[in-house]
């Protein structure tokens, strides 16, 4: 495991392509449970488009009818996706801003279509659409603002190159897809050339990949592999080639349950799309505070949260997702010692239940404290026997606060954290 992941604890996935000019996935209702006979056909992704637009009778299929000329194929689409306000910088001095220590944009997702100027075929954003090498665009602004780059490659599926009906099962997630030698040429190709023009610091497929490719031979995966991290020796790989290589864990709008001895990584959309969903409004994404929480849940877990944006066809960035981004980054500016470069503690939460999670750095304990408008941390014995032989403070905008316990062993939180989402306690020493 690269230092640099294991030390980055949030990145920002971006899901933005054809998908995004009709912006639309059936919303998932807070609470509500779909049948899962009903999960395909009422998908919440807004980036599976292509696939849910064709089933029958689905949402997707009546909001396309209602919505576009008779005729227009989700390929026709291709060619209304201008970018016209895409500024690959301010995308990044955003992500940057938001405590974030890589980003992951989509190259291509399940539709086929290519975000660079690719030879393997003509359905990318530099001969439709926009017009223009987008990766390259956004590749270039994420290592001047100081991102390390990872990029989004479905192996598995591609329905540009594929006749099959659509998906409507986890079975058929897994039977209707390609695994002949033709298509592992081509899915091999493609990504060779993502190593090669762009380096990246993460190969993020998803879903599989073909199975014809998996074997020993130059075009297969375990070559692909090798000739990557000749290139990037720092590189690594997530766990979704279907291939017995030890990849990072990746965990999709779950967590684990504890606290694990490998890094791993949590990702999810600030709404329940990865692509933007003009289905979905407030109520639908997590509350900055909740972020926060999930954020430090995470990573008290040996975790990585990755975070996703959907940007706009236009390339514009919803202000509902920026303003949780920047609530984000703001608690980060006074807080970032507890997670950038932490590591888990024996334990992750209180065993009684507290509200509160832990983190080290440096021999020091990071107890976050998840409920600071109670105005008292009641830590669990062992924290209070810690810190009775310690030096603690809290961290607070403008530098550290001084932190006595009382003879009860309860620290008082400071009256300016209290309206904060978590208010983080450092007992010096006290992880050693």
């Amino acid at each position: 495991m690269p230092r640099w992941y294991a030390d980055a604890k949030l990145g920002v996935f971006v899901h933005w392509g054809v998908y995004s000019v009709p912006a639309w996935g059936t919303p998932r209702e807070p609470g509500q449970h779909t049948p899962v006979e009903l999960e395909f056909a009422h998908h919440a992704y807004a980036e599976w488009y292509a696939n849910t637009v064709r089933i029958p009778g689905s949402p997707t299929r009546r909001f396309h009818e209602r919505t576009y000329d008779l005729g227009t194929s989700y390929e026709d689409l291709a060619d209304r996706w201008t970018a016209e306000r895409f500024d690959p910088d301010a995308w990044m001095e955003l992500f940057a801003a938001c405590g974030a220590r890589y980003v992951v944009p989509t190259a291509k997702h399940h539709d086929g279509f290519c975000l660079w100027d690719s030879a393997t075929t003509p359905f990318t954003a530099a001969r439709r659409g926009p017009r223009r090498d987008l990766l390259a665009d956004l590749s270039g602004a994420a290592r001047r603002h100081g991102l390390r780059l990872g990029l989004y490659y479905s192996g598995a599926l591609d329905w540009h190159v594929g006749d099959f009906p659509p998906i409507r099962s986890l079975t058929d997630l897994f039977e209707l897809r390609r695994n002949d030698r033709e298509f592992a040429d081509f899915a091999h190709d493609q990504l060779t050339e993502l190593v090669d023009r762009f380096r990246p610091d993460y190969l993020w497929n998803d879903i599989d990949w073909p199975d014809s490719g998996k074997g020993r031979g130059d075009k297969d995966l375990a070559a692909l592999f090798a000739r990557y991290l000749d290139q990037v020796p720092e590189g690594l790989v997530n766990d979704r080639w279907g291939v017995p290589y030890f990849g990072v864990p990746t965990r999709e709008y779950v967590s684990e349950q504890r606290t694990t001895d490998r890094v791993w990584e949590a990702c999810r959309g600030l709404g329940r799309s990865f692509g933007h969903n003009t289905a979905e409004d407030d109520r639908h994404l997590v509350s900055g505070p909740e972020l926060i929480h999930l954020l430090l849940d995470t990573v008290a877990k040996n975790g990585n949260l990755l975070i996703n944006v959907g940007p706009r066809a236009d390339g514009s960035l919803p202000e509902d997702q920026v303003e949780r981004l920047r609530q984000l980054g703001d608690w980060l500016t006074v807080n970032s010692s507890a997670i950038h470069g932490s590591r888990p503690w024996r334990r992750h939460r209180d065993p009684v239940g507290r509200p509160v999670r832990y983190t080290t750095r440096d021999g020091d304990l990071y107890v976050a404290d998840l409920a600071p408008a109670r105005g008292a941390l009641v830590p669990s014995a062992d924290v209070a026997e810690l810190a009775a032989g310690c030096t603690a403070h809290w961290l607070a905008p403008g530098g550290r606060r001084p932190a006595k316990p009382g003879p009860d062993g309860t620290f008082d939180v400071p009256e300016e954290l209290r309206s904060t989402a978590a208010a983080v306690l450092v007992i010096e020493g006290g992880a050693a």
